[in-house]
């Protein structure tokens, strides 16, 4: 059934405030609702395309419309932001968004499931859990350094801390190895739950046969499998792989202008965790242990020769990025040039 209505949400935790008009631009109605009535007045609404901007709860508002019949498109807030006229206000901003959905050119995000929104947000959890870490390091060893005690950057120093805490001739007063003991049993807690959450992402990533089939390129691990099913749209919205490397920004910026072609640094654009575990992957595979599964006289090889080691990771994520999209668009599992010239 052909769908004549648009309406534009712009969402908030209380307020809803809705634009509505038809596929042709008029407008219909302007509507502000509060949580409990927007759900009972978009229930009694002939099926319509509902657009929102892609923010938080957005992918839950989404599956709540697709339930009730409408069709649910999400824009990013970036390409809404141009349409709003003048003052900004929520009825200008709902607005914006209808303006900005019926574009021929616009681009919309992929609606997340359910399952998708649960992988993420584990994903997230350790990240955050890791940079609290972090933190308490950074703090023991500042403390560490007021006493004239220099301690390199990482994780791994742990040990050393310790042994500088427990020294039988320390110089250190009672009361700040105290602080100091409580900040090793504060990284300690982080550390159990960290690697909890690793291995669980391990378990899920084994579990899917997705994640199981990207983990088979080289460079890319469980966490990096789980970040691609989290944080990904389907790869079938991609037309090659080049462009789900351009959605990941691994591409140069440009400031071409007059017919003169001029790159830059790579575009940083799209989603951040994926591209950063990618570059990660890629690293792994120059340094001094994982270069030695690198074939002499390859494209890698011949690169890593001539180019910073940093430009070569760049490099390598971006094709990592374009394998990740074959393998998942054909089902197949990696194979290794010379294995695929031989067969």
């Amino acid at each position: 059934m052909t769908k004549d209505t648009m309406i534009g949400v712009d969402l908030a935790k209380n307020v809803f405030q809705l634009h509505a008009a038809s596929m042709t631009g008029q407008p219909q109605f302007c509507k502000k609702l509060s949580r409990q009535s927007f759900t009972r007045f978009m229930a009694e609404q002939p099926p319509a395309v509902v657009v929102m901007e892609a923010c938080g709860s957005a992918h839950y508002w989404t599956r709540e419309m697709i339930r009730l019949g409408h069709e649910v498109k999400l824009i990013a807030a970036q390409y809404v932001r141009p349409f709003v006229k003048r003052q900004k206000n929520d009825a200008a901003d709902a607005e914006a968004i209808v303006i900005a959905a019926q574009r021929p050119e616009m681009r919309f995000v992929e609606p997340k499931s359910a399952e998708q929104q649960s992988r993420a947000i584990l994903f997230r959890a350790r990240e955050r859990l890791v940079h609290q870490r972090t933190e308490l390091v950074n703090a023991l060893r500042a403390s560490l350094y007021e006493y004239g005690h220099v301690v390199p950057q990482g994780i791994r120093q742990i040990n050393r801390i310790a042994e500088i805490l427990d020294a039988p001739g320390s110089d250190l007063p009672d009361l700040m190895r105290e602080e100091c003991q409580d900040l090793l049993e504060q990284i300690a807690e982080k550390t159990v739950r960290i690697n909890s959450r690793t291995m669980k992402i391990k378990t899920l990533a084994a579990e899917a046969a997705t994640a199981r089939r990207l983990q088979t390129i080289p460079g890319v691990g469980p966490m990096t499998a789980l970040a691609v099913e989290a944080f990904a749209p389907p790869m079938e919205n991609f037309q090659c792989g080049r462009d789900f490397a351009a959605w990941l920004g691994l591409v140069p910026r440009q400031f071409s202008s007059g017919g003169k072609e001029r790159l830059g640094r790579i575009f940083k654009a799209g989603q951040s965790d994926i591209r950063r575990l990618l570059i990660i992957g890629a690293m792994s595979r120059l340094n001094w242990l994982g270069s030695k599964s690198i074939p002499e006289g390859s494209w890698l090889a011949r690169m890593a020769a001539r180019k910073p080691r940093m430009l070569v990771a760049i490099a390598l994520a971006n094709k990592m990025a374009r394998t990740i999209w074959a393998l998942t668009t054909k089902n197949e599992d990696y194979r290794a040039p010379a294995q695929a010239v031989a067969a």
